[in-house]
């Protein structure tokens, strides 16, 4: 059973702050350019809590997330594209969760460090020469990324992969992933609560995290037509790639 905080003032101050930076962190990057923000968050977040409980609360903010941000980026969501990928990313998030609440935690971290680092590789080597190619394994790839969005919150890298060779203007592209966030989540939630994997007490928790989470949601939108993304993206991968190789090596 996952370790539940009971109220605010049990919570370890160092925990309450990784939390309100991860979260911080990850929602900046997340609102920015439409996904990655469970990329950033879960490492920072598994250095102070077990694997079950980063889920739990990072499947809450992707909630708060998703709706807010469908409901502003709905017209330009790429509806067909969504349709397409829903019946394998149900599945995937279905069996992510199942391996979520009996696989073994050291396995399952050691996953997600070689995970991270192929997502890291794949976007310096793979995108270019991938970008405009039609996909014909999108079922493959929904399925591939429902899983690690049931698993590890981090399916959005594979997603990009379908999306990205459909959907040719960025506008669309950006809030086509946020619409695929949001479908992840509507399966995602339910699923963990009914595991027990997310619990009132992630829930009231993470009341008190949600400022953090709002302004990373406002300074995201507000700095998105302002920020180089060349530079932005670089410096994601720098700090995916040093969390990747941590989590590899840490026992």
């Amino acid at each position: 059973m996952s370790q539940e905080f009971i109220h605010l003032n049990i919570m370890a101050l160092s925990v309450f702050f990784v939390l309100v930076l991860a979260i911080f962190l990850g929602f900046f990057i997340q609102t920015v350019v439409g996904f990655a923000g469970a990329l950033v968050a879960l490492p920072m977040l598994l250095i102070v809590m077990n694997l079950q409980d980063a889920i739990a609360y990072l499947a809450l903010f992707y909630l708060y997330s998703s709706s807010i941000l469908v409901v502003k980026e709905w017209k330009n969501i790429d509806k067909l594209v969504l349709l397409k990928l829903t019946v394998a990313t149900i599945i995937g998030v279905a069996l992510g969760i199942w391996i979520l609440q009996y696989g073994k935690p050291l396995v399952l971290k050691k996953m997600l460090g070689l995970f991270i680092l192929l997502y890291v590789i794949f976007n310096m080597f793979v995108v270019k020469k991938t970008s405009g190619k039609k996909n014909r394994f999108s079922f493959v790839f929904g399925l591939a990324g429902g899983f690690f969005s049931g698993l590890f919150s981090t399916g959005g890298p594979l997603y990009v992969m379908v999306v990205k060779n459909t959907v040719v203007d960025m506008r669309t592209f950006r809030a086509t992933m946020i619409g695929v966030l949001g479908l992840i989540t509507i399966t995602r939630v339910p699923i963990l609560y009914a595991q027990n994997i997310l619990t009132y007490n992630h829930f009231y928790n993470s009341l008190y995290i949600i400022p953090s989470f709002l302004l990373a949601t406002f300074l995201g939108k507000s700095l998105y037509n302002k920020l180089n993304e060349i530079v932005l993206k670089n410096m994601v991968l720098g700090l995916l790639l040093i969390s990747g190789l941590v989590m590899l090596i840490k026992n």
